[in-house]
């Protein structure tokens, strides 16, 4: 589902058909305790509520690195879910308009990961992200990556940190990479209605490694790849669509305990051959509080990336 290829690919559809089928035989850890929240919040729905707050969540895997940088930028390991929280500080002159917005691992140790803010005087929605909370400059040597917008804040394209294709080398070997292509569809339904997204991330290989996307220019770019369809090395994922409730009246995702608050920026993305598989999921938790969780194929810049763009106003979208 998410490597490149053709025949290969379809091998490993028919792996993952018997292993979904063996699954309720013996599932891993990790998709034991998904399965078990899932069951816990639907019980919740039919049942008065009380007692389901009773229920205790399964624990967080214990994440352990000892590179950020390279642990940001890899894919999360198979199997495991990465539960992160990010939190949004508005404080001081000018954080009403630029916050600042922190991603820490949510567990225990509260393991800062990346922070990112709004660069100001830029012509679109540009997002500065760092592996240092104090160090949110384009200079600095914690510049990570960044999120561009199109003009009317409707279009994203994510990037690391390596060089602009006009500074690179003939072979573009040093040549910065694009991470992601948000896409926002307009909402005719206004405020009132759940976003549509897609999301396009560069594929996998057989190694469990990302293909590299170093476009000469913008009109090699995911976007412009997903526009004319050439989706070879690339994976589309969407938003998957919530289930209106009559009982409160509003659009719901199952979010597994994970999101607390109504919010229409709260999402979950998946591939059109597995909506039960949750590659990304973020809610609001508090005002300035929301929880992100994300999975193979996906790394945590990318994962912060799309949650920085839905902070963003969207002039069509909304």
């Amino acid at each position: 589902m998410f490597q490149a290829g053709t025949d290969k690919d379809k091998d490993k559809e028919k792996e993952k058909d018997k292993d979904k089928k063996g699954k309720k035989k013996g599932p891993s850890k990790a998709e034991e305790s998904e399965d078990d929240d899932a069951e816990v919040t639907q019980k919740k729905k039919k049942g008065k509520g009380k007692k389901g707050k009773k229920e205790e969540r399964a624990p967080t895997p214990v994440i352990e690195f000892d590179n950020l940088e390279e642990f940001v930028l890899q894919p999360a390991q198979q199997g495991i879910t990465v539960k992160c929280k990010v939190t949004r500080d508005k404080r001081g002159m000018d954080r009403g308009l630029y916050p600042t917005y922190y991603l820490h691992l949510d567990n225990e140790k509260k393991v800062f990961l990346l922070a990112g803010r709004k660069r100001k005087k830029s012509t679109t929605s540009n997002y500065l992200i760092s592996i240092d909370p104090t160090d949110l400059s384009r200079g600095g040597e914690n510049f990570i990556g960044k999120l561009r917008s199109n003009l009317m804040g409707t279009k994203f394209t994510v990037f690391d940190n390596a060089m602009h294709p006009d500074r690179a080398l003939p072979d573009m070997s040093n040549a910065r990479q694009e991470l992601a292509a948000i896409i926002y569809e307009t909402n005719v339904l206004g405020m009132k209605g759940p976003r549509r997204m897609t999301v396009v991330i560069p594929g996998m290989n057989e190694d469990s490694d990302r293909v590299p996307v170093r476009p000469r220019n913008d009109n090699d770019g995911l976007l412009t790849r997903f526009q004319n369809r050439h989706m070879e090395n690339l994976i589309e994922l969407h938003n998957k669509t919530p289930v209106w409730n009559e009982e409160t009246a509003s659009h719901v995702l199952n979010f597994s305990g994970r999101v607390t608050q109504a919010s229409i920026k709260n999402f979950q993305i998946v591939h059109s051959k597995d909506q039960d598989y949750i590659v990304m999921q973020f809610g609001r938790v508090a005002d300035d509080a929301f929880t992100l969780d994300y999975s193979y194929p996906m790394c945590a810049v990318q994962a912060f990336a799309i949650a920085l763009s839905s902070f963003d106003g969207k002039i069509a979208c909304e």
